[in-house]
Formats: structure tokens, sequence, C-alpha cells
């Protein structure tokens, strides 16, 4: 697992041991970051159920402004804070240790924000209806969502609109914009 360009290109980031943590693989990475690759300078990053933060890390080495890392799991929150200082991308950055829930009602607003559970939950769904209710994308934001292939993600009350979805073998990917 490697970030794909920008000024940590090419490094090498750690991951979690064990099967709970199902990293982006580099194929639907590529493929998602294509879709975004010119609405990431200058934005406000969430990666919620970050794992090992490769998604954030990846938008700061891009030019994102700022990344927001949020897990449960205090080894994925130590390993994020590890693959930053290995990418020199820690300035930039803050790492929460917290459930999703208790982020997306603090108040804070994104430009970008990327939601990737566990896939069998109902975490995805859940969040996507927070991020509605209490309205913390910006005007004109993006939201990445990854999913099985199978899963039908819910449509949104304006001003949120599922823009388009794209496939990747088993993996789904689903955009929506704020209006």
């Amino acid at each position: 697992m490697r970030v794909i360009t920008g000024t940590a290109r090419g490094r090498r980031l750690n991951e979690l041991k064990g099967s709970d943590t199902r990293p982006t693989t580099d194929r639907v990475k590529e493929g998602m970051f294509n879709i975004i690759q010119f609405d990431i300078e200058g934005r406000r990053v969430l990666d919620l159920f970050a794992g090992t933060g490769q998604l954030g890390i990846e938008c700061l080495s891009r030019g994102a402004r700022s990344a927001t890392f949020v897990d449960q799991r205090s080894d994925a929150v130590h390993l994020i804070r590890e693959n930053l200082r290995l990418t020199q991308l820690e300035e930039r950055a803050a790492v929460l240790l917290a459930d999703y829930a208790a982020a997306l009602s603090a108040g804070e607003q994104y430009d970008l924000i990327f939601l990737d559970p566990p896939y069998e939950s109902k975490l995805l769904e859940r969040s996507l209806q927070m991020i509605s209710q209490f309205d913390i994308l910006r005007e004109h934001g993006i939201i990445v969502c990854e999913s099985s292939l199978e899963k039908e993600l819910p449509a949104l009350s304006s001003p949120y609109s599922k823009y388009r979805e794209y496939r990747y073998g088993k993996i789904k990917i689903t955009v929506y914009h704020r209006d």
C-alpha cells in the first residue's frame, strides 16, 4: 500500500495486522482519486472509519489543506499517526480516537468526506443520514463511499444528491455532491 502521487508519492504505508480492517485496494484507490482529482487541493477532508489513514494521507499528499482522521480502534489511531510521520504530513492532520457518530455531530464542516466502514454493517447508511441531518458538508462538497457491489445506498434530501456510482470488480464507489 503506497501513496499514489503528490509530496509523499511512492511512500509505503504500514497496515494493521489481522482481518478487522480492509484497506482500500490500489486499483480502487486509483479509480477513486481519478474521480476527485481536481477537488482535493486546498480542501478540508474527513477520513471517517480511517483504518490505516491512506485516503486522507493521499489527499494531504495531493495538497488538501487539512485532514481529520477518525477511528474507534486505538491500534488504528496509533497506525494513522505512524503513517502520517512516515509521510511527513502530520502538521496538517488531526487524528481522533472516536465513534463515527461523535465525530459527525461535533459541528465541523468539510469539503470532502470519505466513508469506508465495514461492508456488512449499517454504518454507511447511518453516516450518510447524519451528514445530511447535521449538514456538515460545505457547498459543492463531495462524499465518497466505498461499499460492496450489491449494497444500494439511499438518496439524500436536498441539497445533497447521489451523483454517480462506479464499479471495480466486487466493490462500488458511490459519490454524492452537495449543491
